[in-house]
């Protein structure tokens, strides 16, 4: 997206659906220029050019910073953090960039060096509860310069809770570098299997598994056979949150659902939670982040099943 202060405009780059990512810049103050993604296949993709544009519009002097994001739901994948990179480098225009999960995906994290390197990135921020399985409540917040973080440390009121800090400190301790190591590659192993599984749940219920390959977090799963019916859609979701299956992402997105939309601060999205004005299916999204096992793997795809089982029949015609 593209942010400003008060007297220019801030670049929330490509747009994301998640709401904190879209009160932050607004509660500081900040005007938000949101860039719709670019479909290619299923995935949804950064419109570089779009962005481009907005600053030469706008001007760079009145650009805050660009936001680009790197991990998020299916069926949006991880910006172009190098295109980006270059133009903020071109125009002077800060970059930010939200890697939330990012620390455990090695792909993503070299992604945001070689921006780095190639363009510029100011700095990059990553969840510590999503990345280290400690309590909600904080943060990382890395950068290629050691004044600028300095900068970013001066501002803390000194008022702020330590125990994020605690407990991240004794996680790892405890963990090792070894065994963060090995969590990490068993991620990926059950990011794998997690797919295969619900290719094969698809195939079944004659739908499908979004194709989105730079994703490498998170899966979305059609849910074609149900586009007549909201309701519908709407229930597998919290279905699965009454089975203690937390953090998937029912979707209802149609071409002819456009009319429908959300408003956020001062800003309003048409099919809000896809990503994208004009996503063509609604879905489901999955996700395999650290500390995911194949057993529970096992636990979540009979549980869906059974639930589609029962949705299906109830709204699906034979």
């Amino acid at each position: 997206a593209v942010v400003s202060t008060q007297s220019g405009h801030y670049g929330r780059g490509p747009r994301i659906d998640q709401k904190t990512c879209i009160k932050a810049p607004q509660a500081a103050g900040c005007f938000v220029e949101v860039v719709e993604n670019k479909m290619e296949g299923d995935s949804l993709v950064t419109d570089v050019d779009r962005i481009q544009e907005i600053i030469t519009r706008h001007g760079p002097e009145n650009i805050l910073c660009v936001l680009t994001t790197t991990t998020c739901f299916a069926p949006r994948t991880p910006d172009k953090l190098i295109p980006v990179a270059r133009i903020c480098r071109e125009y002077g225009v800060p970059h930010v960039v939200n890697n939330a999960y990012g620390v455990q995906l090695r792909k993503y994290m070299a992604l945001i060096h070689n921006a780095a390197l190639q363009g510029r990135v100011d700095f990059f921020i990553q969840s510590l509860d999503k990345n280290f399985m400690v309590p909600v409540g904080g943060s990382v917040v890395g950068g290629f310069d050691k004044a600028h973080i300095a900068g970013v440390s001066e501002t803390y009121p000194g008022r702020g809770s330590s125990t994020p800090t605690t407990d991240l400190f004794i996680t790892l301790l405890s963990m090792g570098r070894c065994e963060f190591d090995k969590l990490l590659s068993q991620r990926s192993e059950v990011f794998d299997y997690l797919k295969n599984a619900l290719v094969q749940l698809a195939a079944k219920y004659n739908e499908r598994v979004l194709e989105t390959p730079k994703n490498l977090i998170s899966l979305g799963f059609t849910l074609s056979n149900l586009q007549h019916s909201k309701d519908a859609v709407c229930q597998i979701g919290s279905m699965l949150f009454q089975r203690n299956v937390t953090g998937a992402r029912a979707v209802f997105s149609t071409l002819e659902n456009c009319s429908s939309s959300k408003k956020i601060g001062s800003l309003e999205f048409r099919n809000f939670g896809s990503h994208s004005n004009t996503y063509p299916v609604s879905y489901i999204t999955f996700a395999a982040a650290i500390g995911m096992t194949h057993a529970e793997v096992d636990t979540i795809i009979v549980k869906f099943d059974k639930i589609l089982d029962k949705v299906y029949n109830k709204n699906v015609s034979s």
